[in-house]
């Protein structure tokens, strides 16, 4: 892990594991994969960005107080209440965002959406 990537945690040093343990899950999927920290997230990438981390910085009030977001672009809108929120942010692009609490919520589901963003981030 970079020093970009500690540092990114010092706010919320509780969700460093859950990160990691995102990584670790997503280089295991793509090793060609490569991260990117800027001030507010940080991107999983291959061709383009296909996932993203990121710490509160807004909620809504029945949000938890506390969380890893993860979110990642779809062609289409997936319901589910895992999801806390999508947005059509462009025409045929959907951006999902999943609030994780525990790493055990990194689960086949969530890796399902994200291999699903991987691919869509290919064909772009």
């Amino acid at each position: 892990m970079t020093t970009d990537e500690l540092l990114f945690f010092d706010r919320l040093p509780r969700f460093l594991p859950v990160y990691a343990a995102l990584k670790e899950l997503l280089s295991a999927r793509y090793p060609e994969m490569t991260v990117k920290v800027a001030k507010t997230q940080i991107s999983f990438r291959s061709r383009y960005v296909f996932a993203i981390a990121s710490l509160p910085y807004r909620r809504k009030k029945e949000w938890p107080k506390e969380y890893l977001m993860v979110s990642f672009g779809l062609p289409a809108q997936k319901i589910s209440p895992r999801i806390a929120l999508s947005v059509e942010a462009y025409p045929g692009r959907w951006t999902h965002h999943v609030l994780v609490e525990r790493p055990e919520e990194l689960d086949a589901e969530l890796l399902g959406w994200i291999d699903e963003a991987y691919q869509f981030s290919q064909i772009k």
